[in-house]
């Protein structure tokens, strides 16, 4: 209940919640996102987000997880929570405000168990008009993806374990959507010294062999180093 200016008493608004799940996947050199196809009248045939209301008794991170799971079946993957978006005009039904969260994974590691609505990935790059504000919400967590990658180490689970500076640079070039300058790409990381030589080379590629490469995760965990600032 609210008091109004006059001193009567009100009941709060009743405006649903949900939550909606952008999960971004690497595949193939390509930056994918797991989509839907809307089963909305309004919107028949467009893709759009993973998402449903919140319960009443139910926690935000909660809702996040169970929608993830009775979607795709996945219980592994870590949600972050990205921000709200609450136009009043996002829903045709009525102003519905939802909550964000935002994952990244490799999707040879994460298993689709449920297929349900055409459950697909799709290039982020072939995205065009999507249901509801769906379009918007993944361009904003596009963003906050790109920034993040630059910050912490995210990128290296969706790597080998062992690994070529060629891999690296691809999997930067995909996920930030520009061309990085080898040379100064190179000289970055090896600034940061947090990439082990372990002596081996490419083996069965279609081009000149190039070093592997591990990530020192225990390195980066001590030093509590983030990569605030790097500029590709």
């Amino acid at each position: 209940m609210i008091r109004d200016p006059k001193g009567l008493v009100e009941s709060y608004p009743k405006v649903p919640l949900t939550v909606d799940c952008v999960i971004f996947g690497f595949e193939e050199n390509k930056l994918k996102v797991l989509l839907i196809k809307s089963d909305l009248e309004a919107f028949s045939g467009k893709l759009s987000l993973l998402g449903d209301i919140v319960k009443h008794n139910e926690e935000l991170d909660d809702a996040a997880y169970r929608v993830l799971k009775e979607r795709t079946g996945m219980n592994d993957v870590f949600l972050e929570q990205v921000r709200a978006f609450g136009s009043p005009n996002r829903h045709p039904g009525g102003r519905v405000i939802t909550v964000a969260y935002c994952s990244l994974l490799n999707i040879h590691h994460h298993e689709l168990k449920i297929h349900d609505n055409d459950l697909h990935w799709h290039s982020v790059a072939s995205l065009k008009e999507m249901a509801f504000d769906h379009k918007e919400i993944v361009d904003v967590c596009y963003a906050w993806l790109q920034k993040r990658i630059q910050e912490h180490p995210l990128g290296f689970n969706l790597l080998p374990d062992k690994f070529s500076l060629r891999e690296l640079q691809n999997l930067y070039e995909a996920i930030l959507n520009v061309t990085l300058d080898r040379r100064n790409f190179r000289k970055k990381f090896a600034s940061m010294d947090l990439l082990i030589d372990i002596d081996e080379m490419e083996q069965d590629v279609p081009h000149r062999p190039g070093k592997l490469y591990k990530f020192n995760f225990e390195k980066y965990k001590k030093s509590k180093r983030k990569w605030v600032g790097i500029d590709f």
